[in-house]
């Protein structure tokens, strides 16, 4: 490790967002980087150090992990899941996203990590807003399921950690994340769009914020470094709200595809969906849900570097990569 460098540890680098955050700070070759693992050791001219953990709790012992570390990104987490199976979903939520986070913290201040960035999600804001009246970093918190009350307890803890030790805090609440690899709903947007089957949102006028990987990692990077991020909360967005309508177009376009949308009525999208026990996949297909960014842009001069159309591009061209594998 260079020594004349900062020493920046990550958690949750297997996964989705981890795994582009581990490979911004790779690319960008400013740091020394060490991830925890539950998977493999220190892989020979991997360029970071690989450090094992056994789990995810208030149990574990970061003494080796935060050895020389100065920040710290906390991207591990148990995460929403749809078709919950455990028998009590909150107390698993809190056992990794509570005081699992708050245990890494507390460690992590002890040993004088200077910095701790925590993922969290705009699942702590709610569920959706009405049209035009954007979630703030200063609006009221009102999570609905358990994963967003435990990001919420978690965010809390941190910030009362911050206000007692030397350590600052960052909070970063992201909205749904796409790009190269996505999964879930938008990959079966793709999958759908990529056939040509034809798709009843012709007449759906929300607007939802998301945010691509890009612009993430590089706003997790700026608040990495910039002096006036410390001991703030912010939600982040590509800065350009779509319908779903609009969505399903313009990723069809970035497919090589044509949308075929009919003008269903919403009223009957969501009766069916009731119907079928699908209301929540209608609420977000239907619903609005915009995030307001204008605090990243005021206070850390942070302004979204990829343009919408360019990361619906790259995750299109991913995917036919993938497929044709």
């Amino acid at each position: 490790m260079d020594s004349s460098r900062k020493t920046v540890l990550l958690t949750g680098a297997s996964g989705f967002v981890g795994g582009a955050i581990l490979h911004d700070l790779i690319s960008r070759d400013l740091f020394n980087i060490r991830v925890a693992t539950r998977q493999h050791g220190t892989v020979p001219g991997a360029p970071f150090e690989s450090i094992l953990f056994s789990r995810l709790d208030a149990g574990q012992c970061w003494a080796k992990a935060l050895e020389g570390v100065d920040l710290v990104v906390h991207s591990a987490a148990r995460v929403h899941i749809m078709n919950e199976q455990a028998v009590d979903s909150m107390a698993e939520y809190r056992k990794i996203n509570v005081d699992g986070t708050l245990n890494l913290a507390t460690q992590a201040a002890k040993r004088g990590v200077k910095r701790f960035v925590f993922i969290s999600s705009i699942k702590v804001n709610g569920e959706g807003t009405q049209l035009d009246a954007p979630y703030t970093a200063e609006s009221v918190e009102a999570p609905v399921d358990n994963y967003g009350v435990s990001k919420l307890e978690a965010e809390v803890g941190l910030l009362k950690l911050a206000a007692t030790t030397s350590m600052q805090v960052v909070i970063i609440r992201p909205v749904l994340v796409y790009g190269p690899g996505v999964k879930a709903n938008f990959l079966s947007m793709m999958r759908v769009l990529d056939k040509g089957v034809p798709l009843p949102f012709g007449c759906i006028n929300n607007k939802r914020s998301l945010v691509s990987l890009d612009n993430l990692v590089d706003f997790i990077y700026c608040c990495l470094n910039h002096p006036a991020a410390a001991n703030q909360v912010f939600l982040v967005s590509d800065g350009e709200d779509l319908s779903t309508s609009e969505l399903l177009r313009r990723l069809a376009r970035s497919l090589g595809k044509r949308a075929i949308l009919l003008p269903v009525p919403e009223r009957f999208i969501r009766l069916i969906a009731s119907l079928c026990g699908k209301g929540k996949f209608a609420d977000r297909l239907c619903g609005s849900l915009q995030v307001d960014i204008t605090k990243n842009r005021n206070l850390l001069g942070w302004v979204p570097p990829v343009k919408v159309d360019d990361a619906l591009i790259k995750t299109a061209k991913h995917f036919q990569g993938a497929s044709v594998r």
